[in-house]
């Protein structure tokens, strides 16, 4: 009886630290507005985000779609979940074969690899989804300047991308990380 009792008390234990996520889509907007604003406007945020080639910026604005949106939130709850941080997923798929799950169409040279990432910058622990857009277009964290080429449009590859979906999760406790932001910049073809 009282093993009995002692797995009802660690079973109950468990189950009470499961983690709360909360998906935030207010966050998200609001970091889609940000990042719209510093992509049509760069000169204004040139010195704040020590950008000292504004001229590189695609002065085009993202374009919101629901799919890429909701495989954003999906990858940033799946890193909050299993407590993990990275473009591939533990079973070794990455943003790409999500993407084209969820019905945006890719070109099939981007689904060659299940672990392919053409469209993806991820962050963590940032207080907002805004400072992490801002986190990611400085380099804070983030090899390189990568993810400001991406998400600015800086290059013939990130300037021709038009769609974007956001996922902002926030983790009370549980995680490595207190929030998990996935942006995903896409196109269907060339």
């Amino acid at each position: 009886m009282r093993i009995f009792l002692l797995f009802i008390l660690l079973s109950s234990t468990a189950f009470a630290q499961k983690k709360q996520i909360i998906t935030d889509k207010i966050q998200a907007k609001s970091a889609y507005e940000l990042l719209n604003d510093i992509r049509l406007h760069p000169e204004k945020y040139r010195k704040v985000l020590g950008i000292s080639n504004v001229e590189l910026i695609t002065k085009t604005k993202l374009v919101w779609n629901d799919q890429l949106a909701k495989v954003a939130e999906s990858r940033a709850y799946d890193m909050a979940n299993r407590n993990y941080f990275d473009h591939t997923n533990p079973d070794g798929f990455g943003p790409n074969y999500f993407i084209q799950r969820a019905g945006y169409q890719l070109n099939a040279d981007w689904l060659k690899t299940k672990s392919a990432n053409n469209f993806e910058s991820i962050g963590a622990n940032h207080p907002t989804a805004e400072d992490g857009i801002k986190a990611l277009i400085i380099g804070k964290g983030s090899p390189g300047f990568m993810h400001r080429k991406h998400l600015l449009g800086m290059d013939t590859w990130n300037g021709s991308l038009q769609d974007i979906g956001i996922g902002f999760v926030q983790v009370p406790k549980g995680t490595a990380y207190k929030t998990y932001l996935c942006v995903i910049i896409a196109k269907h073809d060339w």
